[in-house]
């Protein structure tokens, strides 16, 4: 399981643990994932992602999961959030015929 955001991209980052000597050594930081259920308006149903928080609460400001995937664009999406975008896109076209 990778350690990235399934909505947002974001991944790992490499720095330095800098001591008092002024030493270097690589390490890394990892983004805060959380495994969640987010409710699509649109299917009527929960969705399982996982998602940092920085996302969730990305999420929320765009007033919910459907509008937030219907914003972002499919290159920074997982695959697993580009076919929930793909059900949402085609339930709001049926709705709106």
């Amino acid at each position: 399981m990778s350690r990235i955001c399934e909505l947002t991209g974001k991944g790992r980052q490499v720095g330095h643990n800098v001591s008092h000597a002024n030493n270097k050594t690589k390490r890394t930081f990892l983004p805060n994932l959380q495994n969640v259920t987010l409710l699509s308006d649109a299917l009527g149903r929960g969705v399982k992602l996982r998602v940092s928080t920085h996302g969730l609460r990305s999420v929320e400001h765009n007033g919910g999961l459907d509008n937030w995937l219907l914003k972002t664009s499919d290159d920074q999406l997982s695959t697993n959030a580009r076919k929930v975008k793909k059900e949402v896109a085609k339930k709001l076209a049926e709705k709106a015929a």
